[in-house]
């Protein structure tokens, strides 16, 4: 499981970049560009977008290149995000952010709609990063899991076999903390619920949300790849009716939540 802190992102590429960078082993770095480029080409266009290479490269090492891959694509995105003040999309282009969301209630408060796990700790405490207080730094974070997992997903020939790596427990969770968010804002939060009903506001979501959701199906074939708790709450009818009425559709095709079952994790590891 990898948990990135959105709060101190900068000072930790400008750490990777020099010291962290110089130290890592780099001599399977550029086979695994090279795999990255076959395997899995979106994830590549984000390699090929950043302006300083070495901010990719830095997380990159060669213990688990699957993982590193992975990882360099989701911090890329959270870089490529800042500089263009917008969210890369998987399939090209760029969604501009709306910072009018800044201005809604902040995602911290749904916290306690959910059990501590690493993940409520790192997006939805007070303090550990960003998307704990405006809804923008959350969208971040359910972008990048997006392109993370996907890229994940094609990458699966690359894994070193002598462990499990929750891939898809991050997207399922950033997924599930905006559909509650949604949801309370529909039941307590008036000014957030009408911000959100916006057209604009609501094509961002719809359009991050629909990637996410396409991506998180893709992954259900590959077990291993945990996330088993989140999906079952995406999955149960008990949540997701404001985001549901938001969008006009289930926010999870129902055909897909059978397929959910099959995509458990043997042994159900959680590694950092």
């Amino acid at each position: 499981m990898r948990l990135r802190l959105a709060a101190t992102l900068a000072a930790l590429i400008s750490l990777a970049s020099t010291s962290a960078f110089a130290a890592a082993p780099r001599d399977c770095q550029p086979q695994a560009i090279r795999d990255l480029e076959r395997l899995a080409p979106q994830g590549y266009a984000v390699y090929q977008a950043m302006r300083d290479k070495k901010q990719f490269l830095a997380f990159l090492t060669c213990s688990d290149v699957q993982l590193g891959l992975s990882t360099a694509v989701h911090e890329s995105v959270h870089i490529l995000t800042e500089q263009r003040d917008g969210y890369p999309l998987i399939t090209g282009g760029l969604l501009p952010r709306q910072h009018s969301v800044s201005r809604f209630f902040p995602p911290r408060e749904i916290a306690g709609k959910f059990k501590v796990d690493s993940y409520v700790e790192t997006y939805l405490r007070r303090g550990a990063a960003s998307s704990a207080d405006d809804l923008m730094y959350l969208l971040d974070e359910l972008n990048a899991y997006s392109h993370d997992l996907g890229s994940a997903s094609q990458l699966v020939g690359l894994k070193q076999r002598d462990g499990e790596v929750d891939h898809r427990a991050g997207l399922a969770a950033l997924m599930a903390f905006l559909l509650e968010y949604v949801e309370v804002a529909r039941e307590h939060k008036a000014t957030t619920w009408e911000g959100l009903r916006r057209p604009e506001i609501k094509q961002l979501l719809e359009t991050l949300w629909l990637q996410a959701e396409s991506t998180l199906i893709a992954s259900l074939p590959i077990r291993g790849f945990g996330g088993e708790a989140y999906l079952q709450r995406l999955c149960d009818t008990r949540h997701g009716g404001a985001l549901a009425e938001l969008f006009g559709r289930p926010p999870i095709d129902p055909s897909a939540c059978a397929g959910f079952a099959t995509a458990a994790s043997p042994t159900g590891a959680v590694t950092k």
